[in-house]
Order: structure tokens, then C-alpha cells, then sequence
């Protein structure tokens, strides 16, 4: 498996849905730690678990934060916790949702701050 990602800067890449499995993988490609941005069961019962994910990605050695937010708004508080997960955890980074495309607009969001 090729992890699906798209690079935002040096220490920020963006996916859409991983499973647990990907953990391992993000590991080998360097990441050093990993944001989830979907909430659990957006997707119906066949989505990976937050819990699946997280226990995936620390075992694979990654640092793991979960930032659940909608796919059609984040609120201030949201895009504020996002900046701080980008400025504390070790990078870099890989952030997930369901495409991708809510992680980007965090990013984008959390740099205006």
C-alpha cells in the first residue's frame, strides 16, 4: 500500500481516511506523529474507529491526537486547538479526514492565526 497523502509544507501532509493499518506505513515514511479530523461513524459503521486507529499508531511508534470536527465548519476554538497540535506535536505531521479536504482547510485556517 502507497500512502494516499499531499504535502503542505515540510512538516504537514494531508490524507483522506486511513486505516490501522496505515499506521505502520506512516511510520516507515518518517511521520512522527498523526491527527485524526473525522469523527467517528461519519462514514456509517465501516469506518475505522478513532480507538483502532490511535492504538494502530502508537504502536507503530507515532504520536496520536484526535481533533474531530465537521466536514462543513470549524469553529474558532477547533482551528486554535489544530494550530496548537501543529506547533507541539513532533513533526512531522500526517492529518486525516475523510478526503482530505477539512485537514487542508484546517491548515490553511490555523495559519492565519
Amino acid at each position: 500500500m502507497t500512502l494516499p497523502m499531499q504535502r503542505l509544507d515540510a512538516d504537514v501532509a494531508v490524507a483522506g481516511q486511513l486505516a490501522p493499518e496505515a499506521m505502520a506505513e506512516a511510520a516507515a515514511a518518517g511521520f512522527r506523529s498523526v491527527v485524526n479530523n473525522r469523527p467517528d461513524f461519519e462514514g456509517g459503521p465501516t469506518q475505522p474507529t478513532n480507538a483502532s486507529i490511535e492504538a494502530a499508531a502508537r504502536a507503530a511508534g507515532l504520536e496520536y491526537a484526535f481533533l474531530p470536527v465537521a466536514s462543513n465548519y470549524q469553529s474558532p476554538e477547533e482551528i486554535a486547538g489544530f494550530a496548537e497540535l501543529i506547533a507541539t506535536l513532533p513533526k512531522p505531521i500526517l492529518v486525516f479526514c475523510r478526503s482530505g479536504a477539512r485537514s487542508g482547510r484546517l491548515w490553511q485556517a490555523a495559519r492565519q492565526l
